[in-house]
């Protein structure tokens, strides 16, 4: 979808950790929504694993877009939902095939963190309602 657009994609993994799934977001708006709301280039430090442990990495430079794709868990989160063109669902339905993806993705080694996250997952997208608020639901192959 970014390449068809020719959008700039931000992912949610650059700042999310097993341990602090959510509360990174004021960091994305600071240093990533607000300079590009106001046409200004932006600048972010990702988050990386070395040795399997989340510190501030390599720094991102994110120039103007003309599309910007924030991807992943609570990219489109209730509170951020009146400043978003468009909210987009993107969903593997079986809970036992997402594990089986990201366990590919990411490592046999990420598994217990992977379930955890999950479950994370559910409760989040229960109390914010993010599904019922998307614009449009993609189911991939």
């Amino acid at each position: 979808m970014a390449l068809k657009l020719g959008a700039t994609v931000v992912p949610t993994d650059h700042f999310a950790t097993w341990t602090d799934p959510v509360s990174w977001w004021p960091r994305l708006v600071a240093e990533v929504l607000d300079p590009l709301r106001h046409g200004r280039d932006a600048h972010y430090r990702r988050v990386e694993w070395p040795g399997g442990l989340p510190r501030l990495g390599d720094l991102v430079h994110v120039p103007v877009p003309d599309v910007l794709i924030i991807e992943g868990v609570s990219a489109a989160r209730r509170s951020i939902a009146p400043h978003l063109d468009e909210a987009i669902w993107v969903e593997v339905p079986d809970p036992a095939e997402r594990l089986r993806r990201a366990v590919e993705r990411d490592g046999e080694a990420s598994r217990a963190h992977l379930r955890r996250w999950q479950a994370f997952e559910r409760g989040w997208f229960a109390v914010d309602g993010t599904k019922d608020r998307a614009d449009r639901i993609v189911t991939p192959d």
